[in-house]
């Protein structure tokens, strides 16, 4: 009896230039454990600095005026995700 199945899949379009890659195609980044624990502590430093940014503005609103900043400018940078720039 003979087995007619081929043993190589059958080759794949080529990806247009501009289209969504497909999961399989995704390139995955790989870090070192230095390049996490910096990537971390840049995080906490923003989400502390945002946090003294937002007392500050509770309880000295006058301070962030001293500083050259408006309401609008700490707002925005407050409602920041940690790991937005």
């Amino acid at each position: 009896m003979t087995d007619t199945t081929p043993l190589v899949s059958p080759p794949r379009p080529a990806v247009q230039p501009g289209s969504p890659l497909r999961p399989a195609q995704v390139s995955h980044r790989h870090y070192g454990l230095a390049n996490l624990r910096h990537m971390i502590a840049v995080w906490r430093l923003r989400r502390r600095f945002r946090w003294d940014l937002e007392q500050l503005a509770k309880d000295n609103p006058h301070l962030i005026y001293d500083i050259g900043l408006t309401r609008w400018q700490i707002e925005a940078e407050i409602a920041k995700r940690f790991w937005d720039e």
